[in-house]
C-alpha cells in the first residue's frame, strides 16, 4: 500500500510507553497507522492487560497458600517469618528424553523394543547428557519396553545413578488434541484412563522446590512424545489442547526449568541437533 520504508521507534516518554512514530511518510499515512495499528505496550505498565494471567500458584505450592493468614496486626511479623522459612530457594531442571526409535509394528508391548538405530540414538543422547556436565541425581523412567531400553543404554553413561521406574510416565492418550488428527482417533475412554494417570504424572513430577531443598537438583525422565508434549504445555500454562501440534523426534532432549518463585522455562524443545542427520526419525 505505501511504497516508501517505515522507521518504527518504541520507547517511554512522558508517562506514555510504547509509544510509535513513523518517520517518512504523510501525515494521511501517519493518521492511517495510529488509527489501524494496536499500541505497544509494555508488560509492566499499568495499561496492559494480558489476553492470560499466569497462576502463580499453579503447584499449590506457593508460600501464600500454605501459610496461614494473621488474623490482627500484631501477628504479622509471625507471619512473615513462617512465609520466608516457607520459600524455596533452589531450582528443579526436567530433563525429559523420547526413547529411541522402536519396533512400531509389533503388537505387544513386550515385543516393541528398540531398533538399531534406536539403540545408536540412546546411546548418541547418553553421551551428550554427560557432555552437558548436568548434576543429575536420578533416573525415572517410563515402565514400557522401548523407554527402559532406552534409559539402560544412557544410563551407561552414568553408572552411579539411582533408577526409579513409573507406570505414570507410560505412553498414552493425555487430552483430545485441537484442531483433531483425523489420522489418530482413540476411543473417549482412553482419554478418560490416560489423562488420568498422565495429569497424575504432572503432579508428580512438576512442582517447585521444596524450601529444605538447599541445591538445585536435576532429575532425568525418560518416556514418551505424547507425555512430554502434553508437559510441556502444562508446565507452561498453554491450552494442554495444544500438545499435538509440535513433534518430538526420537531421543531428543527437551528441558524444563521450575524457579523457586514458580516461574516455568524451557530451554530445550525436542533437541536433536547433536545426532548425525541420517541418525535422526520420528514416528
Amino acid at each position: 500500500m505505501f511504497s516508501r520504508s517505515l522507521k518504527v521507534v518504541c520507547g517511554i516518554s512522558a508517562g506514555i510507553a510504547g509509544a510509535v512514530y513513523f518517520h517518512g511518510v504523510t501525515n494521511d499515512e501517519n493518521q492511517y497507522f495510529r488509527r489501524f495499528l494496536p499500541q505497544a505496550n509494555a508488560s509492566w505498565t499499568t495499561n496492559f492487560e494480558p489476553s492470560v494471567k499466569w497462576d502463580n500458584n499453579w503447584d499449590k505450592r506457593d508460600p501464600k497458600s500454605s501459610v496461614k493468614p494473621p488474623k490482627k496486626e500484631t501477628d504479622n511479623e509471625i507471619y512473615n517469618q513462617k512465609l520466608a522459612e516457607a520459600k524455596p530457594t533452589a531450582t528443579r531442571h526436567l530433563i525429559l528424553i523420547r526413547h529411541g526409535q522402536y519396533n512400531i509394528g509389533r503388537e505387544d508391548d513386550k515385543n516393541r523394543t528398540l531398533t538399531l538405530l534406536g539403540r545408536e540414538q540412546a546411546h548418541l543422547t547418553g553421551l551428550r547428557l554427560k557432555d552437558m556436565k548436568l548434576d543429575i541425581s536420578l533416573i525415572h523412567n517410563s515402565t514400557m519396553t522401548r523407554a527402559i531400553e532406552t534409559a539402560d543404554i544412557i544410563a551407561k553413561h552414568f553408572p552411579d545413578l539411582p533408577r526409579k521406574s513409573c507406570d505414570f510416565l507410560r505412553e498414552g492418550a493425555p487430552i483430545p488434541p485441537e484442531p483433531p488428527a483425523g489420522h489418530w482417533r482413540p476411543e473417549a475412554s482412553q482419554f478418560f484412563q490416560d489423562g488420568a494417570r498422565i495429569e497424575a504424572a504432572f503432579c508428580k513430577y512438576f512442582h517447585r522446590a521444596s524450601p529444605e531443598q538447599m541445591n538445585d537438583s536435576v532429575e532425568l525422565l525418560v518416556c514418551h512424545a505424547n507425555v512430554i508434549r502434553y508437559f510441556v504445555c502444562r508446565a507452561l500454562q498453554l491450552p494442554p489442547e495444544a500438545w499435538l501440534r509440535f513433534s518430538l523426534n526420537h531421543g531428543s532432549i527437551t528441558w524444563v526449568c521450575v524457579r523457586p518463585s514458580g516461574r516455568v522455562s524451557v530451554r530445550m524443545l525436542g533437541n536433536s541437533g547433536f545426532m548425525p542427520y541420517d541418525k535422526v526419525s520420528v514416528t
